[in-house]
């Protein structure tokens, strides 16, 4: 009997990744699970871009809503969450489908991944020197001891920078040594990539974020600053939510707040299609082909069978 496949839908955020995966878990009798970092957190609907229980087809949703926004969440606490979540879906017999915007959460999840320990001492001090000269220069002394893991964390990220600074005083390894290795966990695992062109993905980006903005991301993170979201040392790093913090403070325009959410956010894909294109297992579908539902599920049938007891 084959076994039940893991899949992964993956690639750039505005990409089509949300559609491909409800289109796969309507065809393979599935699940959706989120790996999207920030989806976790409730009343982040907007600028997550979390698809509305009405828009979900009737399908399972994992991992949604889960935490308020002053709770932290590591990779380590995803990786177990999620584990689990996919071992109760295929002890049922229906197949997880993962989608998310979170390149190394879908990683840790997926493939053999040990966590380093951690120093309260050295973190504490790291994180105190975050607050004194700010994440850019944590991440030039990164730069300095590790370039491959500057290369994977984006300047303003303070927590993963102080995280990668940690591990690599406490092992002395670089931070990169401990990331993912391309071996999944559970061989039956198949990733699916949202193939698309710049200038498709930049027009796209521009549109979600004017959709965002007029659908009322403004509100939502007033709202969530009530709530504590500038507490929250993982929910308010959110792309987009800083920015609408910055015109609810003064300190930007309602037009100079959209445009840097667009910049952000297509700097954030740019990093995502990197790190994603490094993968050689992945099969990648175009967004715009029309059989590209039909592609990606020829392709999961094909590893349940190759991996069948």
């Amino acid at each position: 009997m084959p076994a039940v496949p893991v899949v992964a839908v993956v690639g750039a955020t505005a990409s089509g990744k949300t559609g491909l995966s409800l289109d796969l878990a309507e065809r393979l009798g599935g699940e959706v699970v989120n790996t999207d970092a920030m989806a976790v957190y409730r009343g982040m609907d907007i600028g997550t871009a979390k698809p509305p229980v009405a828009e979900r087809r009737g399908i399972p949703h994992h991992l949604l809503d889960l935490l308020d926004v002053r709770e932290p969440l590591s990779v380590a606490d995803f990786q177990r969450r999620a584990r689990a979540v996919i071992a109760e879906v295929r002890s049922r017999g229906a197949v997880p489908v993962l989608v998310g915007g979170s390149a190394l959460y879908t990683r840790a999840v997926l493939d053999r991944f040990e966590f380093p320990g951690t120093d309260p001492v050295v973190r504490a001090r790291l994180e105190a020197e975050l607050a004194d000269v700010g994440s850019v220069v944590l991440h030039g002394r990164l730069a300095e001891v590790d370039p491959e893991a500057a290369a994977r964390i984006l300047p303003e990220n303070g927590r993963r920078v102080v995280r990668a600074l940690e591990v690599v005083e406490i092992t002395g390894r670089p931070f990169s040594a401990s990331l993912p290795q391309l071996e999944y966990v559970d061989p039956a695992t198949v990733q699916v990539g949202v193939d698309i062109d710049r200038v498709a993905l930049d027009e796209r980006i521009e549109r979600r974020v004017a959709a965002m903005f007029e659908g009322g991301l403004v509100d939502e993170v007033r709202r969530l600053l009530e709530a504590g979201l500038a507490d929250g040392r993982t929910a308010a790093r959110a792309i987009g939510y800083p920015e609408a913090a910055a015109y609810l403070a003064g300190e930007l325009s309602l037009d100079e707040a959209r445009e840097r959410t667009v910049v952000a956010t297509r700097r954030f894909a740019r990093r995502q299609l990197a790190w994603w294109r490094k993968d050689p297992r992945i099969t990648w579908v175009a967004y715009d082909d029309p059989d590209r539902v039909a592609l990606a599920e020829a392709e999961v049938r094909k590893i349940g069978r190759a991996t069948g007891a």
